[in-house]
């Protein structure tokens, strides 16, 4: 283990052998390193935090502090982090407002500099967060999804796997799976690019491309369509849009040629 000499570490703290800790850095009690990461200068980490192997904690980056939120009432909530993952300069992801739930971040996710993910949020694997990029809290985030620079997602809203948003866009509706977002609450079509390069094949994204016109481009409540879409669309990824849809509370993102946003999952139209 490489510690520098003004780094603090509580004699609480479980750091694998292999961990190296930068000058200044503070690490707490309670927090847990796997093997192989990384904690670099002015590195805050605290809280019930757990880390696991091959991490890194960029300058100035805060992990596991307390939820910005006016109801926590101070109990030890927690904060779990997945293998893999890269936090560059002052990023924050904060610890869960209540016992019953964590804050919790998979796999090889890339956070860029000043990003940030509020309390009780779920992030899935190989996502990017771009420079400012900010969860509020509850966010529930799939996989290998994109957020572009200072992009601001509002609370409990759902970003679905390989969707991405345009640079300063911003959600209060869930954004489907395999979309793309501008502006506020809009869509502009699907991430062609985002699934070209996860390997969808080109029958699946033009079957993609055929739903997300049979929903969003239709004269039909988007209630109406979902239910014709699930006969219509057999494609693993197209069910997996139209499940996804079912299943939002906060209304779905509209097509920019549209207007403003489709009320709720079931009934918006």
């Amino acid at each position: 283990m490489a510690i520098h000499p003004s780094a603090i570490i509580d004699s609480k703290a479980e750091i694998h052998s292999s961990v190296e800790v930068g000058p200044y850095a503070v690490i707490d009690a309670q927090v847990v390193l796997g093997p192989g990461c990384w904690v670099g200068p002015h590195v805050h980490l605290t809280g019930d935090l757990m880390a696991g192997p091959n991490c890194q904690f960029h300058t100035g980056s805060v992990m596991g502090d307390a939820p910005q939120d006016g109801k926590y009432d101070g109990a030890p909530t927690r904060c779990r982090i997945g293998s893999g993952n890269v936090f560059r300069e002052h990023v924050t992801v904060h610890r869960s407002n209540s016992m019953e739930e964590d804050t919790v971040i998979g796999n090889e996710n890339y956070f860029m500099a000043h990003a940030h993910v509020g309390h009780n949020c779920r992030v899935g694997h190989k996502n990017i967060f771009a420079n400012g990029a900010l969860l509020g809290g509850h966010v529930v985030m799939e996989d290998e999804a994109f957020l572009s620079g200072h992009c601001a997602v509002h609370q409990f809203v759902r970003i679905g796997r390989l969707a991405m948003m345009q640079g300063h866009a911003g959600l209060s509706k869930d954004l489907p799976p395999y979309m793309m977002s501008t502006g506020i609450n809009m869509m502009c079509g699907l991430n062609t690019v985002g699934l070209r390069r996860a390997g969808l094949t080109l029958s699946e994204r033009t079957e993609l491309k055929r739903l997300y016109h049979h929903l969003f481009s239709a004269k039909i409540p988007l209630s109406e369509a979902v239910i014709q879409g699930q006969e219509l669309f057999s494609a693993a990824s197209s069910q997996h849009v139209l499940d996804f849809i079912q299943g939002s509370t906060r209304g779905i993102c509209k097509d920019v040629r549209q207007g403003s946003p489709v009320r709720g999952g079931q009934g918006g139209g």
